[in-house]
């Protein structure tokens, strides 16, 4: 069985910027590339799981995100492919929910086909829904300081079995 980490995106890899839609505007955050390489060289398998509410809201389309995640991925300098999978989930919060975050669902069909160790997998992200979606999927949760919130933010919502870390390069730093 392997081990994993499920990355959330946007304010936990690359900068959090309202419904992006241009390449042009992805923004790696410091030290992840270093990380996802650190990551790799452990024997993590490496998925990404983000919502992208505009595309059910009509501000963008599904190539606009593939364009998005191709360009992380180019900045991102690492052989390919980096990502084992990317789940994009185009609900809004109104849409019947199928992999849309707090869904459980993208992590456990994962963990199920891929023979991942729940015991070893993580749920990575900068938003209580990510924290939610790891405890719901019975794995291990880490929230970033990175993207919504900050650790006295983290602090403040009181969420004892989330660990939280500076960076995703910090808590990487942690794994073995």
């Amino acid at each position: 069985m392997s081990k994993a980490l499920f990355l959330d995106r946007d304010g936990t890899l690359i900068l959090d910027k309202h419904y992006l839609a241009d390449p042009a505007g992805v923004e790696l955050i410091p030290g992840v590339a270093d990380a996802l390489r650190r990551a790799r060289a452990l024997g993590y398998r490496l998925f990404v799981l983000t919502n992208q509410s505009g595309i059910s809201r009509g501000l963008y389309t599904m190539d606009d995100v593939h364009r998005c995640n191709a360009r992380m991925e180019e900045l991102l300098g690492l052989p390919g492919p980096v990502f084992d999978d990317i789940c994009i989930a185009p609900e809004g919060p109104d849409d019947p929910q199928l992999y849309r975050k707090p869904s459980p669902r993208y992590v456990l069909e994962t963990i199920a086909r891929r023979q991942l160790d729940p015991r070893h997998c993580w749920m990575i992200g900068d938003r209580e829904g990510d924290m939610t979606t790891g405890r719901s999927a019975n794995i291990r949760v880490a929230a970033v300081c990175t993207g919504k919130h900050t650790a006295a933010d983290w602090a403040q919502l009181a969420l004892p079995e989330v660990s939280v870390f500076p960076s995703l390069r910090e808590l990487v730093a942690t794994l073995d």
